[in-house]
């Protein structure tokens, strides 16, 4: 199993390049933050068999902590997390934690006095949330990587310009992708691809071990 955590989704590309490795478990939660995550976690992912351990969790949070958590705590919770992933057999080197991307503050102020708000948040603060990720996990800086070069990343975000669009998802995957796939690439198959599917006996690929 992939299992990835996050205050939104983006997995489904991980699921279509794992289809025959491993099932990915795509938990997006609207809104939270790191301090409910803690919480639920446990309930996502618990002590099993190996064949239910995972074997790579990324964890996306940051961008609703900057607005409603102390750096502190999100600190913290990041750390409680992976503790506990460490409790139920899923070691650091198997968890990736992701940074929040970039806020484009004029159009997330627009956005606030919408809803009746000043604005909450300065990009240099999720900058703070971005660079405090210290937790000895293979770590991907999308902060950092979307304003490389000084490049608009405004085209990336929603038109909130606070989440991220659907190609900041695929961006996202893109720079994920080789990461995981070092983490996966020695995995057997799961389920043979069409053209190994013996005609004549078909239940001999395809309820054997897996091993194609």
């Amino acid at each position: 199993m992939a299992f990835s955590f996050q205050q939104g989704g983006w997995g489904a590309s991980l699921a279509d390049k794992l289809v025959r490795k491993r099932d990915v478990l795509n938990c997006g939660f609207s809104g939270y933050n790191t301090r409910w995550a803690k919480i639920i976690l446990p309930r996502l992912i618990r002590k099993g068999n190996k064949l239910d351990n995972p074997v790579t969790v990324t964890i996306f949070f940051g961008t609703n902590d900057s607005e409603h958590i102390p750096l502190a705590e999100y600190v913290s919770n990041l750390k409680s997390m992976i503790q506990y992933l460490k409790s139920v057999d899923v070691p650091e080197h198997r968890v990736i934690l992701i940074t929040p991307p970039p806020l484009c503050e004029t159009a997330w102020e627009k956005e606030c006095l919408m809803q009746g708000c000043k604005l909450n948040c300065l990009n240099s603060i999720v900058g703070e949330y971005a660079m405090a990720q210290d937790c000895e996990t293979d770590v991907r800086d999308l902060w950092t990587m979307m304003q490389k070069d000084s490049k608009d990343y405004s085209s990336y975000l929603s038109s909130d310009r606070l989440h991220l669009s659907p190609k900041e998802n695929e961006f996202l995957f893109l720079y994920l992708w080789p990461l995981i796939e070092k983490k996966v690439s020695s995995l057997p198959l799961l389920l043979p691809y069409w053209k190994d599917v013996a005609e004549a006996q078909p239940e001999l690929s395809l309820l054997g071990d897996g091993d194609h």
